[in-house]
């Protein structure tokens, strides 16, 4: 499979399985999961056909590892803006974290800290140099180095995905800091 044709499966599928189910006619279950077969038929009767050494190769290839395949079903691991309880347990968090973003949106975060605008959590990132490739996908990256252990201690629940993305309902601007 070309890396090309990678990209796009691993774009289309993420558009469903995190926003947008009901455009392919299919139904996540609670905790975001949806049958691997089933996903496959919906994703050719809309005319993107997928094969399942496809899947399974864009499953195991993504770099960021946005996907999980358990039994026979799918969902991603993080990113939802629709409703799903990825049913993760509360985490204690390394002292701390990252967040990736661009400059114009500073001021604002300074104001209001992070918040997780159309998706369920704040996204952090466990080191800088993730931060800072999520931040570049919409500029010039910025970091902001978040103290998530006096998070913690002062009663915030985090969680970390399957693939080591860590979740926090948002980020009071207090804990934030620039990393220049």
């Amino acid at each position: 499979m070309d890396e090309q044709r990678t990209v796009k499966v691993s774009k289309y599928l993420s558009k469903h399985l995190r926003h947008q189910p009901e455009r392919l006619g299919i139904s996540l279950d609670p905790h975001g999961w949806v049958d691997v077969d089933e996903l496959l038929r919906a994703c050719a009767r809309n005319g993107f056909v997928i094969t399942r050494e496809e899947l399974d190769h864009v499953v195991a290839a993504n770099d960021k590892q946005r996907f999980a395949v358990d039994a026979g079903r799918i969902r991603a691991n993080q990113g939802h803006s629709v409703t799903v309880d990825l049913d993760l347990p509360a985490a204690v968090p390394p002292a701390y974290l990252y967040h990736g973003t661009v400059a114009r949106v500073l001021d604002g975060i300074r104001a209001e800290g992070l918040r997780p605008m159309n998706r369920h959590h704040v996204h952090l990132s466990p080191d800088r140099a993730t931060a800072v490739r999520v931040g570049a996908r919409r500029g010039a990256p910025v970091v902001l180095s978040v103290d998530s252990g006096a998070m913690h201690r002062a009663g915030h629940v985090f969680h970390v995905s399957a693939n080591g993305v860590w979740l926090i309902d948002s980020v009071p601007p207090e804990f934030l800091r620039l990393r220049e």
